[in-house]
Parts: C-alpha cells; sequence; structure tokens
C-alpha cells in the first residue's frame, strides 16, 4: 500500500492507496483479506489525522477492537489501480461504535463497501471501556474528524 495524503471533509476522510502485485491473488485481482488491511490502514490514518497515536492510546491503558467486519465487494481491484478509502465513525450510546468504509476507484466506482463494529478494550481489565467516544474525544486534537 502507498499511503497518500489523507483527506477530510464534511465528516468523511479518506485515504488514497495504489494496489500492489504482492496484493493481488492468481485471479488477477486484489486478495479478500488485503481489502480488511486497506480498511485497517484508512482508520488507523483517521486516527493520525485526529492527532491520536497508538503509542497514546497504549498509554492511556486502551486499544481499539474489531468486534464484526462485514465486506461488500462491488468492482474487482487489480495491480496499480489507485483507490480511495473512506471512514466514518458512528458513535453510540453504548459500548460500541460502527465504522462505514467504502473504496472507490479515481472513476467513481466503487470496488468495496466495508461496515464493522468496534470498540475499545481496557487493556489491563481486558473488558470493553463503557463510552469508547469519550476517550477518543479526550485523546484528539481535532475531534471534528471523528465526527465528535
Amino acid at each position: 500500500m502507498v499511503q497518500q495524503q489523507g483527506e477530510f471533509a464534511a465528516g468523511a476522510y479518506s485515504v488514497g492507496i495504489t494496489v500492489r502485485g504482492y496484493e493481488t491473488d492468481s485471479q488477477g485481482h486484489v486478495n479478500q483479506a488485503v481489502y480488511l488491511q486497506y480498511a485497517e490502514h484508512a482508520r488507523w490514518s483517521l486516527l493520525l489525522e485526529a492527532g491520536i497515536r497508538q503509542a497514546d492510546l497504549i498509554e492511556k491503558g486502551v486499544g481499539p477492537v474489531v468486534l464484526e467486519s462485514t465486506v461488500r465487494y462491488r468492482s474487482e481491484l487489480r495491480a496499480g489501480d489507485e483507490v480511495s478509502v473512506s471512514c466514518r465513525f458512528l458513535w453510540g450510546e453504548r459500548k460500541t461504535f460502527r465504522i462505514e468504509q467504502v473504496l472507490t476507484k479515481p472513476d467513481g466506482t466503487v470496488a468495496a463497501e466495508l461496515t464493522g463494529v468496534g470498540g475499545l478494550l481496557d487493556l489491563k481489565e481486558r473488558r470493553m471501556v463503557g463510552d469508547p467516544k469519550e476517550y477518543f474525544r479526550a485523546l484528539a486534537t481535532d475531534a471534528r474528524v471523528l465526527d465528535l
């Protein structure tokens, strides 16, 4: 994955990625697991854009966890293709939050849609924290990136 500068506008964050040859399978399109890696890359890029580093979370004694992940493959990606991976957190009132992500080619074709459920794990207690958005809000230098 080649990281390009992230973009943020009106509640939608995205980061560009170029598909590398070794990320493809024997049919010549991106291997299914790589879509999850692209999504993970976009999530961490979004957190960095908000001013939250992995070390900041660890220092607070928490770490993000994926509890559920669904991928809808819409159009294949091949080596050399450029794709924009969006990321948006949707906050609830409980221990979890939803994440919506879309992989879009430069011509507007949707390559994949990813939805997930995440949370923050207390690394000492090994239990989910009660209100993850408050941890993110407290750590962020730009909470608007996280829709907070």
